[in-house]
Parts: C-alpha cells; structure tokens; sequence
C-alpha cells in the first residue's frame, strides 16, 4: 500500500518525520476552574500527524486524562516536562519544542 501524499510504499514514507521537524510546538500550564491545573500543547499540525494516536500516547504514559479541541492538547495535570520528553520519543525534534 502506498502513501497518499508521497505515493511511496508506507515503509519508505517520511511524510509525517518531514511534518514534525517543521512544526513549532509550545507547552504550557493553565489553571481551570477549583484550581485544576492542565498542560496545554499548541502547535501541532492535526492534518499531518495523527492527533488520535498521539493523544493516545500521552494519556496512557503519563496516566491521566485529556482532550483535543479548538487545535490543542489538554492533558489533566501539570505534565509540562515529562509530555516534552515524550514528545522527543514520538520523533519530534527538542529544539521546536518550547515550554512556558
């Protein structure tokens, strides 16, 4: 089977590795409602990686509970340093990645 966008084999694709190295990805902390605090990460092109299956990662390795709307990530808790470790393990570069 073949990429839709490349036409290369699926093995051969580097589609998504191209999409992650040209992204600008920010992590921040927000304080909701009865002083709960949410990561929030912005930046990620949702029509180039696989949203669903990122979101899938980080919930299960950091161990909470999250969201995708309006364009960004909502991970329950304060996880700023730890999403952005596994985000450089899925294969996005360190240096496009800033926290605030």
């Amino acid at each position: 089977m073949n990429c839709q966008k490349c036409g290369l084999p699926k093995e051969l694709c580097i589609c998504e590795t191209i999409a992650k190295e040209a992204q600008r990805i920010t992590i921040r902390l927000v304080q909701k409602r009865y002083g709960k605090h949410t990561t929030v990460i912005r930046g990620i092109d949702s029509s180039k990686i696989n949203i669903r299956d990122l979101l899938k990662t980080l919930k299960s390795r950091l161990a909470c509970g999250g969201t995708y709307k309006n364009g960004e990530l909502e991970i329950q808790g304060d996880h700023r340093q730890r999403a952005k470790a596994i985000l450089v393990k899925e294969g996005f570069p360190a240096d496009i990645i800033e926290i605030s």
